[in-house]
């Protein structure tokens, strides 16, 4: 089969010939119909994540396909893919048959494309978790929303809308923001944008961190900082993958009746360096997906 194989960090992602995985208890083999490009694999591709395969590997910690050889799952059935160290401590999803431990696995319906079924966990689950779990999000409340634009951002608008809140998506041009004051902060990319929207969380108010694009630091005068008593809250879908993986039902169900939408880029597989450079230009839309 072909994969996409990483030979040192940072280096070109290469299309090469292997083996085919051969079924082991435990484990799913699945046809990979779509495989998400997202920032952790570039994280990991430049070797900067806390924890990586060993070298050479293959990307991609999602994706979608059907299942060809599996003791848990029927043959044939479509299914999604995220988690359980796919990508981050074993070789992923960047390739035409994935070797999958079988609770990384999930149902896909019917009605959702591949590309979706491989794009939507990550940002789906993101922006619910940072609303429902982490943020405690009431109906009637102001949302600021940076990256509104961008994946995970534009599920948060949806979602907070969905629930009656106002949502006002921040230009991260504007100098400063004009904006009034907000119950709830969702940043999705961090650096100089959120400690310049920081400051129009009302005092008491929630700041849910998910993203650091525009940059990993953030600069606080600690003294009015503590005068407003902004609850900053970090986001960590590894820790809380359990809740991900709870609401990915009715997720799904979401997008595939048009309640939620998410853009989605194909690229061929062999495109892989060229997915990797289109998620790290500003501006870009949706997810990147890799179909063989």
């Amino acid at each position: 089969m072909k994969a996409v194989r990483i030979h040192g960090f940072d280096a070109v992602p290469v299309l090469e010939e292997v083996a085919d995985p051969v079924p082991h208890p435990g484990r799913t083999i699945v046809r990979m119909q779509a495989a998400t490009v997202g920032h952790i694999d570039r994280t990991v591709w430049r070797g900067s994540f806390l924890r990586h395969p060993p070298l050479p590997y293959t990307p991609g910690v999602e994706a979608a396909g059907i299942v060809i050889a599996s003791a848990r799952y029927d043959i044939g059935q479509r299914v999604w893919l995220r988690g359980s160290g796919l990508g981050t401590l074993f070789d992923g999803t960047w390739c035409e048959q994935i070797d999958a431990p079988d609770g990384a696995l999930g149902v896909l319906p019917d009605a959702l494309p591949m590309t979706l079924g491989a794009a939507f966990f990550s940002p789906s689950t993101s922006a619910w978790v940072a609303l429902h779990e982490v943020a405690k999000l009431q109906a009637g409340e102001q949302v600021l929303v940076t990256g509104a634009s961008g994946a995970v951002g534009s599920l948060v608008v949806q979602l907070a809308r969905d629930v009656g809140c106002t949502v006002t998506a921040v230009d991260p041009h504007a100098e400063p923001p004009a904006l009034a004051s907000a119950d709830l902060l969702i940043d999705t990319v961090g650096g100089g944008v959120l400690s310049a929207v920081l400051p129009c969380v009302r005092p008491g108010g929630r700041a849910v961190l998910i993203g650091y694009t525009a940059g990993p630091t953030l600069q606080l005068d600690i003294a009015h900082f503590l005068q407003r008593d902004v609850a900053l809250l970090p986001l960590n879908m590894f820790r809380r993958e359990a809740e991900g993986r709870a609401a990915a039902p009715e997720l799904l169900a979401r997008l595939a009746d048009g309640r939620l939408h998410l853009d989605v880029q194909s690229f061929a597989l062999a495109d892989a360096a060229i997915a990797l450079d289109w998620i790290a230009k500003r501006g870009h839309r949706g997810r990147a997906v890799l179909v063989p």
